[in-house]
């Protein structure tokens, strides 16, 4: 029997009401709870790079609980970690949220469960819907729907690698699944490339004693800058046992301290203000061909170091989409791509300003990759009201989506899938005899 806990104890409540709240300087400033969609560090602690990363190195009393009990995440070899079992103090209204997961990986799934699944889904926190229980999910609306099961591997945190990653996995032996969904938001661009997410966002996240800990050692992709190339590379902690490594401060230094995503990631947030040696960041940015190249001042440190994490990202990305329809193909299945990005992307774009990750859309046209953009649809039903921006966005998210988010995207994405889906969905069958194809969803 799963034993459930809530993770914010009554002397946050007043900190976790606070950042629960949607504000527009949250929304912009990336401190939206929960503080893991981003990774945003303080800007008045600067360090330098070395201490910073001696300073990640996690207590061992908060890894025992991640290894060895129910707690949000599971540690994973490939991937870092997946769901577990667990009830965060994070849902609507200031309640918990139950999040539990089945044998095969997936988050717990119960509309029509029991007949085949050919509809997987890949991805990150909005793929999983963090801060909601597990009946409310935009799968199961859809699967009750649809009269058919939608299976749900997304998880908090993870980059469109890392999502790739496990689509694979999953993929090369699951017979029934004939449709993949790849789910990209925000950062994951970013995500991809960091060998561990957690050095990232450890000055601002709480791992409540080690049940919210995530963002350890997973497989990542980055660039071989002797070659010039992109290139794959598995986790570096490879069992349980390994998982402790991260308790010592020079592991951490020595695995990281060349890590050039990091590198950036602290540089164009201003988190780091020494020792680091920019000869491997100068290198990439030739690779890249990126311009401009000036880290003489804080400031066009920080310009810089964000122009290039940009551009690093987004040919990780590339590479990933590469993959992932080449996979696909291979093993005949069809691939949608989704991308949604309340933050960054949906905010400029109802000002009629350009999205940043423009390039990113437009290698997924050029390229004939089947696409559903979420940013469109709000932008669009935005112009239904006559409200301000902030509070068109509480009716929807309480950080990631609510109940009600979670089901306006599903009814959002219906008949994009509707007509993806080769035989329809039974509910949406044309033609006589429907009640014989009851046999299977009415119980013996």
């Amino acid at each position: 029997m799963i034993k459930f806990r809530n993770h914010i104890p009554n002397m946050d409540r007043r900190k976790f009401i606070k950042s629960n709240t949607l504000t527009a300087t949250s929304i912009m400033g990336y401190s939206f709870f929960p503080d893991f969609l981003n990774g945003a560090g303080s800007l008045t602690d600067k360090k330098s790079y070395a201490d910073y990363l001696r300073k990640s190195a996690v207590p061992t009393e908060e890894l025992d609980v991640f290894l060895n009990e129910n707690s949000w995440a599971q540690f994973d070899t490939e991937v870092g970690y997946i769901m577990g079992n667990y009830m965060p103090h994070d849902g609507m209204d200031n309640s918990s949220t139950i999040s539990t997961v089945s044998a095969a990986g997936s988050r717990t799934s119960r509309i029509y469960s029991d007949k085949p699944c050919r509809i997987n889904t890949y991805g990150n926190s909005f793929t999983q819907c963090h801060q909601v229980s597990d009946a409310e999910t935009w799968q199961e609306y859809l699967a009750g729907h649809l009269g058919e099961p939608i299976k749900n591997f997304g998880m908090g945190g993870f980059g469109v690698y890392q999502a790739y990653r496990r689509l694979i996995r999953r993929e090369g032996e699951d017979k029934d699944s004939k449709y993949v969904i790849l789910y990209m938001w925000g950062d994951d661009y970013v995500r991809s490339v960091f060998r561990c997410r957690y050095v990232t966002y450890y000055t601002t996240w709480n791992d409540y004693g080690g049940y919210m800990f995530h963002g350890n050692f997973w497989s990542n992709i980055e660039m071989d800058l002797d070659s010039g190339a992109l290139a794959e590379k598995n986790s570096r902690i490879s069992s349980k046992e390994e998982v402790y490594n991260m308790s010592d401060p020079d592991f951490m230094y020595e695995n990281l301290k060349d890590d050039l995503m990091v590198q950036l990631h602290l540089m164009a947030d201003n988190m780091v203000n020494s020792d680091v040696d920019v000869k491997g960041l100068k290198r990439l940015a030739e690779t890249l061909d990126v311009p401009g190249v000036d880290f003489t001042s804080e400031e066009r440190m920080q310009r810089t170091a964000n122009d290039l994490k940009n551009k690093y990202s987004f040919e990780a990305t590339k590479y990933v989409l590469d993959k992932s329809k080449e996979f696909c193909r291979k093993h005949n299945k069809n691939l949608l791509v989704i991308h949604f990005d309340p933050y960054g992307v949906l905010r400029p774009m109802i000002h009629g300003e350009a999205r940043y990750d423009q390039e990113i859309v437009d290698y997924i046209e050029e390229n004939d990759f089947k696409f559903f953009d979420m940013n469109h649809v709000h932008v669009e039903d935005f112009k239904k009201f006559k409200i301000p921006l902030d509070e068109y966005l509480q009716r929807y998210f309480i950080g990631h989506y609510n109940p009600s988010g979670n089901h306006f995207f599903a009814y959002a994405l219906k008949d994009t899938l509707v007509d993806w889906l080769d035989p329809k969905p039974i509910t949406y069958q044309q033609g006589d005899g429907k009640l014989i194809r009851f046999k299977g969803y009415l119980e013996e």
